[in-house]
């Protein structure tokens, strides 16, 4: 390459890199869907004060604003009626052409992880194959897939897969999420329009995690922890060393308020302590499920053994199952193994030293720091050990204290670098770089994470709601998923905490302009993913079809309205019944359970009369309450001429095992 040329080339691609170009979000990119019929906003950066002209093909017009002085710009464009494609370019000087955008209608898809569940990718739904082939045939539905990310603070930028907005098709379905993809692809077939989805949604989460600090601010329980996030760095290295040193202070305080400590001694668990008033506990066995419900925090296990004398003085090993969260073990008052982290297996080492024959004692000092927790896992993996043919089985019965309910300190530091469990991070960063881009509605699958606080999901999900709406600043359409069935079904009448956070669910549609798809017939025991997403994508949109775009179709399956007592009987009137009322295959009505005045439910006889259900049940002479589909997994058989499942209610009031203080 001769000189000359060599300097022309420096000299041109610095000019270039010297010169103005717009930047623009992947919410702004090729293959994009924007809202029809509407003041659409677009945004972006440039230079400071630079002028910046966004010109629309589909009428001609040209759109003239100048950026402040950050260089930010934002403008809004006129849209027609559904169509295209389109072209939309945007210039400071340097023109950016986005080519093959479309007009129609646009949907928020949002929640933890059976809205973030593939087609393919990790959640592989029935006939995903299938599907996959099929959705080569839908070219006007288009997605942006938000990628995760956390902040502890608003941002207003956000990176998506492939860079912005993909056409459908099987590749771009593969890992897309599906409960959005069946509900666009609905959509798509009966409204005859493009639709743009954008999925910003991540698993595990709670509600309160996509909710702005300003809403959340207004709730009491909410002050310590929004007070957690003040200070807090804006890297992710920063904010893994605030939480490392938060963390150590913490248990720091722990060790001080510990009832089982003094002067940091662990005098529980020295062998000549005396537990004789002690509760006994099952283990291995959560303790939220063996006389600890809804408990968090400290507590002390002890187990006295007889050591054979043969075992004096070599070396042991002692397994302590899975625990759930941390552990300090002693064996004999000493200190012998500790570990952090919920679910790692325990296994320590007994120095030869500290082993003789005779009466020994095993502590075990556990912090669980949220939902259940214990010692857990098979009762072979709790054990004292001198070989693989000489053990003393250690399962069984053992003295239990509880130390400190958590409750009465300062939350545990959650760590804010990579953890989206906590209040506002996934909406700084997942949310709010999206507001105000013009969409029709949202839909919502999330509530797992939140079960075993649903009372408080009452307050949590329409504030979300209402603070979504607030934000874009009009009352768009919002549809949820209820909660699916899960786990092993119930023989007996229970309490349960997803029954609960369903109801929270229900409660949430006095809110305007919200619906609800019920999925109590498509869960899975085993499965907490359920794979019919194509049902569920179907309910969302009758939902959508008939609420917001004035379809006149059956979109709900019976819901609860109102009871009345008529002696040992008592009759529940629904509405939604359309078609009638009736049962899977004609089989007997299935799910009811009846109370009298001491709160006790017991299975009900239930009889289809009309439109309304009459139940009762010979144990029950006065009866008082009925509920429905009250379980994790309830055994329910209930439908509408429609084929659309019974909504699980209950017509009682009494307060729930979720009904606890949250701070």
């Amino acid at each position: 390459m001769n000189k000359n040329f060599a300097i022309s080339l420096l000299f041109l691609f610095g000019s270039a890199a010297l010169s103005a170009q717009v930047k623009l979000l992947p919410i702004f990119s090729d293959n994009m869907v924007l809202q029809q019929q509407t003041q659409a906003p677009v945004w972006g950066e440039t230079k400071p004060n630079k002028t910046v002209e966004v010109t629309t093909s589909w009428n001609k017009k040209k759109y003239t604003v100048q950026a402040d002085a950050q260089g930010k710009w934002k403008t809004k464009v006129e849209t027609p009626v559904a169509g295209g494609p389109y072209t939309m370019t945007i210039s400071d000087g340097k023109p950016v052409k986005l080519n093959n955008v479309m007009i129609g209608e646009v949907w928020v898809c949002s929640g933890q992880s059976n809205m973030e569940m593939q087609v393919e990718g990790w959640g592989k739904v029935n006939n995903y194959e299938q599907e996959k082939q099929e959705a080569n045939n839908y070219p006007n539905i288009r997605f942006l897939l938000v990628k995760n990310a956390i902040s502890p603070k608003p941002i207003d930028k956000i990176e998506a897969a492939e860079n912005g907005w993909q056409v459908c098709s099987s590749k771009s379905v593969a890992n897309f999420s599906a409960a959005g993809y069946f509900f666009g692809r609905d959509l798509n077939k009966y409204r005859n329009v493009p639709i743009g989805l954008i999925d910003t949604s991540w698993g595990g989460t709670i509600i309160e995690t996509w909710t702005s600090h300003e809403a959340l601010a207004t709730m009491p329980s909410m002050q310590k922890r929004l007070k957690a996030l003040e200070g807090q760095p804006a890297t992710q290295e920063g904010r893994k060393k605030k939480y490392e040193a938060d963390v150590e202070a913490w248990k720091v305080n722990i060790e001080k308020i510990d009832k089982g400590c003094v002067n940091g001694e662990a005098i529980w668990a020295a062998p000549n302590f005396d537990d004789n008033a002690w509760k006994t506990m099952k283990i291995p066995g959560w303790m939220q499920e063996n006389g600890l419900p809804g408990f968090n925090g400290l507590v002390w296990f002890r187990k006295t053994i007889d050591i054979p004398a043969g075992w004096a003085g070599k070396e042991l090993t002692l397994n302590v199952g899975t625990i759930d969260d941390n552990d300090f073990t002693y064996f004999n008052g000493v200190e012998v193994g500790h570990t952090e982290g919920w679910m790692a297996g325990r296994s320590y080492k007994i120095p030869k030293s500290l082993v003789k024959g005779g009466k020994a004692v095993i502590a075990v000092r556990v912090l669980d720091t949220g939902g259940n927790g214990g010692i857990n896992g098979n009762p072979e993996s709790i054990s004292l050990r001198l070989s693989d043919s000489e053990s003393i089985q250690m399962a069984g019965d053992w003295k239990y204290k509880v130390s400190l309910d958590l409750r009465e300190i300062d939350p545990m530091p959650v760590d804010m670098s990579w953890n989206p469990n906590y209040p506002t991070l996934l909406f700084n960063a997942m949310l709010n770089p999206l507001i105000p881009y013009a969409i029709k509605g949202a839909i919502w699958y999330q509530g797992e994470s939140n079960a075993g606080e649903a009372y408080q999901y009452r307050e949590l999900m329409p504030l979300m709601i209402t603070d979504w709406r607030n934000r874009w600043g009009y009352d768009f359409p919002f549809y949820m998923v209820q909660l699916a069935s899960f786990t092993a079904q119930q023989k007996e009448p229970v309490e349960s905490t997803w029954a609960e956070l369903r109801e929270a669910q229900t409660r949430t549609l006095h809110l305007a302009n919200t619906g609800m798809a019920v999925a109590i017939d498509i869960g899975e025991e085993a499965d907490i993913h359920p794979k019919n997403k194509q049902e569920v994508g179907r309910r969302l949109a009758l939902a959508a079809r008939a609420q917001t775009y004035g379809e006149k179709i059956p979109y709900s399956g019976p819901m609860y309205r109102n009871y009345k007592i008529e002696g040992n009987k008592i009759r529940i009137n629904f509405s939604h019944v359309n078609g009638g009322l009736k049962t899977k295959n004609g089989e007997k009505p299935k799910g009811f359970t009846i109370a009298g005045l001491d709160h006790k439910f017991h299975w009900a006889d239930a009889v289809i009369e009309g439109n309304s259900i009459v139940v009762s049940s010979p144990e029950v002479p006065f009866p008082v309450a009925v509920r429905y589909a009250w379980a994790d997994y309830p055994v329910c058989n209930m439908y509408n001429g429609a084929d659309l499942p019974m909504s699980p209610f209950r017509t009682d009031d009494w307060k729930g095992i979720t009904n606890v203080d949250k701070q």
